[in-house]
């Protein structure tokens, strides 16, 4: 028996924003009836926010309770806003799904891609523009018709490792089986891939934007923990200028000097022979 949060009990149980808009300004399908999932979303937008949206869909409880959260979620927003939002928001915001049904999140996330990809402001689109325009991708799992760009997404967006895992998110692999091989694959491509660029020398920018980051999110917020601070002044080469103020409590439990503190941190996380010059 698997385990839901009162928010998926809740939207499954009344679900928002159910139903088709008859002059929708873009609309996204996921899924398909004959895999036993589908769903159907439709967008109306102006002046760039999605005014509202309403769904359709054939499918569990979970795929019922993610689609009508997905509504909420992008009902008031830009279409910036919206393309942001990815399946692992959806679950966060239900307060979680069992593993065995995170596929609905992906589908929620799926159809309103899909409906992002069609959209033109001059007005609606037609399914059947929808599905003469999609690219012919190369289908792995055939008995649920899952291509590998889903497959690809779903492990670059929720870290996954492992084939099961891959079925639970997209239900490749989850019927005669003999995708499996292939899931295999493409995981380990995916990850030879993130191995080759993390190893990957950086430019002269993205070094300065790495440590900038680093700086912004990580040195500065420790040190601020303790009233310090920290501005940085100029990078060149592998010297980093910056101004220090205050202590920070990690500096002290360590017997490392502010200074070396932010040295250390910056050489784990970009370079060896960072140089840290206060100013």
């Amino acid at each position: 028996m698997w385990d839901y949060s009162e928010k998926v009990i809740d939207h499954y149980r009344n679900p928002r924003n159910v139903g088709k808009i008859d002059d929708a300004d873009a609309v996204g399908l996921a899924g398909s009836l004959s895999c036993g999932d589908q769903l159907k979303i439709y967008l109306k937008i102006k002046d760039n926010v999605v005014i509202d949206a309403k769904f359709q869909t054939f499918g569990c409880g979970s795929a019922v309770a993610s689609s009508s959260m997905l509504t909420e979620m992008i009902i008031g927003k830009t279409l910036d806003e919206v393309r942001k939002i990815t399946n692992k928001d959806i679950v966060d915001a239900l307060g979680g799904l069992p593993p065995e049904k995170m596929h609905c999140s992906v589908m929620g996330y799926e159809a309103l891609e899909d409906a992002l990809k069609s959209y033109h402001a001059d007005g609606y689109v037609s399914l059947d523009e929808i599905n003469s325009n999609k690219s012919a991708d190369k289908v792995i799992c055939k008995c649920f018709d899952v291509t590998e760009n889903q497959i690809w997404d779903a492990i670059k967006t929720n870290g996954l490792k492992t084939v099961e895992e891959v079925t639970n998110y997209t239900k490749a692999g989850g019927a005669c089986g003999h995708c499996k091989e292939a899931i295999k694959d493409i995981i380990d491509t995916y990850y030879q891939k993130v191995a080759k660029e993390e190893n990957a020398p950086l430019s002269a920018a993205q070094k300065i934007l790495k440590i900038g980051k680093i700086i912004d999110t990580q040195i500065a917020a420790e040190l601020q923990k303790d009233g310090g601070d920290i501005t940085l002044q100029d990078i060149d080469g592998n010297k980093v200028y910056v101004k220090l103020r205050g202590k920070c409590s990690g500096c002290k439990n360590s017997m490392m000097t502010l200074k070396g503190f932010v040295e250390n941190t910056l050489r784990n996380a970009v370079d060896k022979d960072i140089e840290v010059i206060e100013v």
